[in-house]
């Protein structure tokens, strides 16, 4: 088990929010960040600049008309800037540079890990819940579930398993569409899977909705997952969702999250300026690292989580259904 956090931030986290509270340098930070992905990505081999061109110059009216839930209200915390993007979420620019991104930030967490990094962490994830849940689950959904990587991942896991993935954005959602036709031909899904076979997995289901409200039936599901999205959110929201996924699953049925581990060496003893870069990209760092997500989580009625640590930077929670 994971021990609860201390309250008081780190010396790291308080000069990094001295630093960005200043705006020249928060606008700074930000430009620094990106340009150290975008060399990190090109360096270990990701061609972000010829992936995240090929992507922009298509034309994504249609995949986008199918995704697109027109009565959507966006909660306000959503709208801000999210990692280094000042349309946040909501912009084609974000949307296909996901994958990339993913590729570059992940790089580093263990030792010469390289272009492998990502598909490794989410190995290490699936590994986890492979040997921590009793049976494999038929029917998941997949919150936060960004492109898609997260989903189609979660296929390979659990194949014939039925997936439904939940984004706020519809930028992300038609290219997770997209990437779907990809598959299905036979012709990959980015960078995660290059393919060279149609793949034997149903389509998922895509849904453009909040995942603290999905609007998906109630019960219905074996698994809720959800990858790297709560380091995203204000501690509400992130309450919201655990009642929400309780309300998807059935009894007995497992929430999972894969996220940041707060307590892990890497982020306790972080230099300043690593961490000003960090939080110039996340604006609700602070209240994800200051939660007892394990106490939130009991209370939304599960059981009390398990954590386990699966990367150096990261932890698995899994947590049953009362």
């Amino acid at each position: 088990m994971t021990a609860a956090i201390d309250a008081k931030p780190a010396f790291s986290v308080r000069l990094a929010n001295w630093v960005l509270g200043i705006k020249p340098l928060f606008k700074f930070a930000k430009q620094r960040a990106r340009k150290m992905m975008i060399q990190r990505a090109e360096t270990i081999g990701v061609p972000w600049m010829a992936e995240s061109q090929q992507l922009q110059a298509r034309d994504w009216t249609a995949d986008f008309a199918a995704v697109n839930n027109p009565d959507l209200q966006y909660p306000t915390y959503y709208l801000k800037p999210f990692h280094a993007y000042e349309e946040g979420n909501l912009g084609w620019l974000p949307a296909t540079e996901v994958e990339v991104a993913a590729y570059s930030v992940h790089a580093r967490i263990w030792q010469e890990s390289g272009s492998s990094g990502d598909p490794h962490l989410r190995q290490s994830y699936h590994k986890v819940l492979q040997q921590e849940l009793p049976i494999a689950p038929r029917d998941i959904v997949d919150l936060g579930c960004s492109v898609g990587m997260s989903t189609f991942a979660l296929q390979e896991t659990f194949p014939g398993s039925k997936i439904t993935g939940v984004d706020l954005s519809p930028h992300f959602l038609a290219v997770a569409r997209y990437r779907t036709e990809l598959r299905q031909a036979g012709k990959g899904n980015g960078l995660q899977l290059k393919g060279e076979h149609p793949s034997a997995e149903a389509a998922p289901t895509w849904v453009h909705a909040a995942s603290e409200q999905t609007g998906l039936p109630a019960g219905s599901y074996d698994l809720v997952s959800a990858c790297l999205m709560f380091h995203e959110l204000p501690q509400s929201a992130s309450i919201e969702i655990f009642h929400e996924a309780r309300r998807l699953l059935k009894p007995g049925g497992y929430l999972t999250i894969m996220d940041m581990n707060p307590r892990s060496a890497v982020f306790v003893k972080m230099p300043p300026y690593v961490m000003t870069l960090l939080k110039s990209t996340e604006p609700y760092l602070d209240e994800y690292f200051s939660m007892d997500i394990a106490a939130e989580i009991e209370a939304a009625g599960f059981t009390r989580p398990t954590m386990i640590e699966n990367s150096p930077r990261h932890r698995t929670i899994i947590a049953q259904v009362k």
